[in-house]
């Protein structure tokens, strides 16, 4: 009763192909210039900006406490 049939669900080829190369995909993996600029792009540059941001505006608005035509600008 339990088992022993064979499987009744015809997987699609595109996504069978699909979920493979999913899974393999550190096995097939090159540095090349656009795999270089895209892991700087988001391990350091755009980091970066968002801490010079931070950085440079930290402390500069007050936006708790303010009343109607009070400015946010602290400086």
């Amino acid at each position: 009763m339990a088992g022993g049939n064979p499987p009744t669900l015809a997987f699609d080829p595109a996504y069978v192909k699909w979920n493979n190369m999913m899974r393999n995909r550190y096995k097939y993996f090159r540095w090349t210039p656009r795999t270089t600029w895209i892991t700087f792009a988001y391990v350091i540059l755009v980091p970066s900006i968002f801490g010079y941001i931070g950085y440079s505006t930290d402390g500069k608005y007050e936006l708790r406490g303010k009343r109607r035509g009070d400015t946010i600008a602290e400086y």
